[in-house]
């Protein structure tokens, strides 16, 4: 299945394909993007990155803002509710040229986040979401600056055209749509339906679908029933970096450098994984460190494949990148590509819940004083992300 190439610009920037590594905490940092980048082409998004940490140039968040040589364009996931902080993280990252593409996150479900009124929960107070993107965008200057958002809050409370209209007034470069409520955090089925709406409410900047892309296929569908622009992917390529070459070969020009399709055999995905471990243990310089880091990965890359429970907690506890050559020595290698059983959903769905929310944050769409004092709370954690 394959659509017409089509080279994604936002801003100045080109892509080869119209594809982009959606930013996902504890995943998303210099090794995995470096991964994915080897196997096909596209926009590689770091980590979320708060704003106050990194105006107050929290350590840990300093070494999350920081690319490897090999990566370009540079890209950045700010999460902010003060537009004053956010625009000052935005100077910070262009007066010391540290990235190429900005993007904000309006679209994060997690309850200690939207419970102080910040990621998905934020669009709601429509002034203050304005005053953020419009005051980012400025600060950014010449470096192409997007917003990340979710439809809304629930379906009673859906905030994205909305959102969308003020974002591309502002001057944004592209606009990315969640095609889920936070109420329904990662549960259910994402409604294209709502990218096709922005799609044709949004008429200057391209428009980027996310939300059940597990396949190349189904980038594809998503493209030609929604009419976006590009398409964003988290879940989709946990333990599976090579879905970027898929896409690249499916929705990419013939200048993407996606290589030949690739048989994913047991032998091909063990060589992943300690390629992953490997670059792990160079970003945190420290094999320890990065050998427990890929523990987390070892079901993902593994899905479907005859990996016995026993070797898995083997993996999940091994501390060097000697040890799981030897644990990896002892698979067959040449055990073919499952088929369905590896593909599919990937990560944890949730169940849909009432989303958490500071007392009266849906009584208006303006911010009253108590919810501004709500905010200033929201950003007390530095720890990076």
């Amino acid at each position: 299945m394959t659509a017409p190439a089509a080279p994604l610009r936002i801003g100045p920037i080109s892509l080869d394909a119209p594809v982009v590594l959606a930013p996902m905490a504890g995943i998303t940092n210099t090794a995995f993007r470096r991964l994915c980048r080897e196997y096909g082409a596209g926009l590689y998004v770091s980590e979320m990155i708060t704003t106050r940490a990194l105006v107050e140039r929290n350590a840990t968040t300093m070494r999350l803002i920081t690319h490897h040589e090999s990566e370009t364009p540079r890209s950045i996931q700010l999460y902010g509710v003060d537009p004053k902080t956010t625009a000052e993280a935005v100077r910070i990252l262009v007066a010391e040229d540290r990235a190429d593409h900005i993007d904000l996150n309006f679209g994060c479900p997690v309850p200690k986040v939207t419970r102080k009124g910040g990621g998905s929960a934020l669009p709601w107070k429509l002034g203050l979401f304005r005053d953020i993107v419009s005051g980012a965008v400025r600060a950014a200057g010449d470096i192409p600056l997007t917003v990340k958002m979710r439809k809304g809050i629930d379906d009673e409370h859906l905030t994205y055209l909305d959102a969308a209209r003020v974002a591309e007034d502002a001057g944004v470069s592209a606009i990315a749509l969640h095609g889920r409520t936070a109420a329904q955090f990662y549960s259910g089925e994402a409604d294209w339906s709502a990218i096709a709406r922005l799609k044709e409410a949004v008429t200057t900047v391209p428009v980027l679908g996310n939300g059940d892309i597990w396949s190349a296929d189904d980038a594809v569908r998503m493209m030609a029933e929604t009419g976006c622009d590009g398409v964003v992917v988290g879940r989709g390529c946990l333990g599976r970096p090579w879905l970027f070459g898929d896409l690249a070969r499916a929705l990419g020009g013939p200048e993407s450098s996606a290589g030949e399709p690739v048989d994913a055999t047991l032998g091909f995905v063990a060589r992943a994984f300690r390629r992953h471990a490997e670059l792990l243990v160079e970003f945190f310089e420290d094999e320890d460190r990065g050998c427990r880091d890929i523990r987390k990965h070892v079901a993902w890359y593994f899905k479907g494949y005859p990996v016995g429970g026993e070797l898995r907690a083997q993996l999940a506890t091994a501390s060097s990148l000697a040890e799981i050559d030897d644990l990896l020595a002892t698979l067959d290698w040449d055990a073919p590509y499952p088929g369905a059983a590896a593909e599919g959903q990937r990560g944890r769905a949730g169940t849909p819940k009432r989303p958490a929310l500071p007392d009266g944050w849906l009584n208006s769409r303006d911010l009253g004083a108590e919810a501004s004092a709500t905010l200033a709370e929201a950003e007390l954690d530095t720890s990076g992300g």
